[in-house]
């Protein structure tokens, strides 16, 4: 099942073509991680997905209408985005930001109802971030930061959460704060989650679903243990790099070594040191996990 997919979206910034005919279904219930080298379409097709910009041709289609011709405040009741670095004015409270989540379901200039502050104490507590509401944004780490953005988007209540690359600037800590929280969202309460991902051992670990993009098309698509792979890291990132079963988790663990050459590439890879990983791949055809 799918509420949101694409059918051959082709998106572009003026004469530049980023995405061709790009067709993809994001399945619901799931963390879906897109992955790929700078510049390869994976934030061009966030804001599509988020209505940011109008594609050149096909479109994106949630519960099968298309989004782009679908009253804004409706879209904003059923998806919310988190998107790069995002900022407040100074001052502002944590509670008043995750306010502005109900923003869709008012009418007119109406303040907040019960309703509103029910959605806004649980996103809160669902952040973890209660005890800081009356804080101002400005004055939180960067962890907490994420935290409080993330919970103006739940304040929404969107059964869809579009995040691009949520830990940017973060250091090791506040990243698996964010990504976890993110794990607990979608076990506990079944969000679809789509993030843009630059660290590929948290895609391939907090993730159940990846999308390996390179110029804008989709190469690798599946669960972890099948996209993750020593050849697909040549295809889509031109490095070479072993893959293992992270012996905590069991998801592979990328081990980069250096720049990819040409005559390391085989035509077919298979991962080692768990027995449990293979992939084999013909040509440039996409692969894809999910039955």
């Amino acid at each position: 099942m799918s509420r949101l997919s694409t059918n051959q979206l082709s998106l572009a910034y003026g004469s530049r073509q980023i995405v061709q005919e790009l067709n993809l279904r994001v399945p619901d219930g799931l963390i879906t991680a897109l992955v790929g080298a700078n510049g390869s379409g994976k934030s061009t097709i966030l804001k599509s997905m988020a209505r940011i910009l109008l594609p050149v041709q096909g479109g994106v289609y949630l519960d099968g209408k298309l989004i782009h011709r679908q009253p804004t405040k409706e879209v904003a009741k059923q998806l919310a985005i988190l998107p790069q670095n995002p900022s407040a004015p100074e001052g502002l409270t944590v509670r008043e930001l995750v306010s502005f989540g109900r923003y869709p379901h008012q009418k007119g200039f109406g303040n907040l109802n019960g309703e509103d502050n029910r959605m806004i104490e649980w996103a809160l507590q669902a952040t973890g971030m209660s005890a800081f509401s009356d804080r101002p944004v400005d004055q939180l780490s960067g962890g907490q930061r994420q935290r409080a953005w993330i919970a103006m988007a739940l304040a929404q209540g969107t059964e869809v959460l579009l995040l691009d690359e949520p830990t940017t600037f973060l250091d090791m800590a506040h990243q698996m704060e964010v990504m976890t929280l993110l794990e607990k969202l979608n076990r506990d309460q079944q969000r679809t989650i789509i993030m843009v991902v630059h660290d590929l051992n948290h895609a391939s670990r907090y993730a159940q679903h990846l999308v390996a993009l390179k110029d804008g098309t989709v190469l690798y698509e599946g669960e972890p243990t099948v996209v993750m792979t020593s050849r697909m890291l040549r295809e889509v990132f031109n490095i070479d790099a072993d893959v293992i079963p992270d012996p905590r988790t069991g998801a592979p663990l990328c081990l980069p070594y250096g720049l990819a050459e040409d005559h390391q590439e085989t035509a077919t890879d298979t991962l080692v040191l768990g027995g449990n990983f293979s992939q084999e791949h013909h040509g440039n055809n996409r692969v894809k996990a999910m039955a």
